[in-house]
């Protein structure tokens, strides 16, 4: 009487986006594989409907047996500073065809790829073009496959805003790249996985998703929305994309790489949807404002969680 469940392999599982994706997974009744490059990687949750296996995007054999007998399969794994020959061309595009090519033999019947806002192949940035390149490898490799290309990501544990937070907490000046005049449009990790997992739970359009929250703020305004939020009032200085450049040139090579040139490039130029591609409503979901989420991840001095300046 019980069908077979669906199971969807997904690569980068183990991430700040893809932990997300697993658990939407999960919750519409899928089983799930959690491809990994570590033994000892960890799984999302602990779960029996979550599987985890071990295999590296740049090894086809690992890759094929990963998506044996799946039915689906999420591509979310990133670079963001290049070392030890693992390289922007090597993973967001020679990776990504790869495996796209080898779910395509394994008779998958859906692939979502996460890219990000602003891939183009011509860019300058070779981080932007590696996956401007990549998005069409997938495509072509995989012409039903779904490209989810979300701005910057926010939620609880990010990189983003909680890195944004702390430094103002810690110090009384914020630096800005630039004069903090970069459009961003944030998106919350939990949509954004919500996204993936609708993909592959029912049929939909081929093709590129842009996916930007309802927010569009300059740098500048969004720092002092956190600002406000937390309860400070910094001193905001502008600093020349040169010299961040210079700076995380020098900060790839620490360790946990806080600061990637990658990063900087990304915040030369506006990251929001350019409006000739589906986004969230095509999916049914509404994304989440970044003051709903900041109220959420920072209270305020008025609700215990916070202490003024």
């Amino acid at each position: 009487m019980n069908a077979r469940r669906r199971c969807v392999t997904v690569f980068g599982g183990t991430g700040f986006l893809g932990r997300h994706i697993v658990r939407h997974l999960v919750g519409r009744g899928f089983r799930v594989r959690v491809a990994t490059r570590h033994a000892t990687g960890k799984t999302p949750t602990a779960s029996p409907d979550i599987e985890p296996v071990r295999a590296d995007i740049g090894d086809a054999a690992s890759v094929a047996a990963a998506l044996s007998g799946a039915d689906g399969a999420v591509n979310a794994v990133s670079l963001y500073v290049e070392a030890e020959g693992r390289t922007f061309q090597a993973v967001h595009v020679d990776a990504a065809a790869r495996m796209a090519g080898l779910a395509r033999e394994a008779g998958l019947g859906g692939l979502v790829h996460v890219s990000g806002i602003g891939a183009d192949r011509r860019s300058p940035s070779r981080y932007v073009a590696s996956r401007g390149r990549g998005d069409d490898a997938v495509a072509s490799a995989f012409p039903s496959a779904a490209i989810l290309r979300p701005s910057v990501l926010f939620g609880p544990g990010d990189s983003f805003l909680s890195a944004i937070a702390d430094l103002l907490r810690r110090s009384p000046v914020f630096p800005l790249f630039g004069r903090g005049l970069t459009r961003l449009q944030p998106a919350h990790v939990d949509d954004v996985a919500r996204a993936a997992a609708a993909l592959l739970a029912a049929p939909r359009a081929a093709g590129v998703y842009e996916l930007g929250g309802p927010d569009v703020l300059a740098y500048r305004a969004l720092i002092e929305k956190v600002a406000a939020q937390i309860g400070r009032r910094p001193i905001l200085v502008p600093v020349p994309f040169g010299v961040w450049h210079a700076a995380a040139a020098v900060a790839e090579r620490l360790p946990g790489a806080p600061l990637a040139r990658n990063q900087v490039e990304l915040m030369r130029n506006d990251n929001t949807a350019s409006g000739r591609y589906p986004g969230f409503d095509a999916l049914g979901i509404t994304p989440r404002s970044i003051g709903q989420t900041l109220a959420q991840l920072f209270p305020g001095p008025g609700t215990g969680g916070g202490r003024g300046a």
